[in-house]
């Protein structure tokens, strides 16, 4: 159990400060991981909307309305729908085993700024979404971007 505001001191005096980039850094560090969270409550919600199923998973829209009765999540069962929501978590993973070779060449801030431009584009590309295809290949870049930057904050 951590219980350092009650721990006692041995007399020992750090001489590092809290400095303004020491707060950002932090800031920066421990913020990693919410871009995990963030996009789970994120795609949980997008993928139950009407709108959004009947746009681009209309079969499993048309399931959903059949019976109500049974388990809503039963008919969640679309294979593009699991591709969708689980291409970020996979692209990912992929992109964090490769993040360290990148991290290595050139340096921690222009990983974490690739990650994060990437992060960009794909959120503009499902934003903009027309079809499943660029749903999926903008979910790919966001699990890129996330698996970049997360692999540079960890490490």
């Amino acid at each position: 159990m951590a219980v350092g505001a009650l721990a006692k001191s041995d007399g020992k005096d750090y001489p590092g400060n809290m400095t303004v980039f020491v707060f950002l850094a932090c800031l920066v560090a421990s913020s990693g991981g919410l871009i995990f969270g963030y996009d789970i409550g994120i795609s949980g919600g997008v993928t139950s909307m009407d709108p959004f199923l009947i746009r681009f998973f209309p079969s499993v829209y048309a399931k959903e309305q059949e019976v109500v009765e049974t388990n809503q999540y039963c008919k969640f069962d679309s294979a593009l729908l699991t591709l969708f929501t689980s291409s970020l978590y996979l692209a990912a993973l992929v992109a964090s085993l490769f993040a360290s070779v990148t991290t290595r060449k050139f340096g921690r801030r222009m990983t974490m700024l690739g990650g994060g431009v990437t992060f960009l584009v794909g959120a503009i590309l499902n934003g903009f979404a027309l079809n499943i295809a660029m749903l999926i290949i903008g979910r790919i870049l966001l699990g890129v971007g996330v698996g970049f930057s997360n692999q540079v904050i960890i490490r």
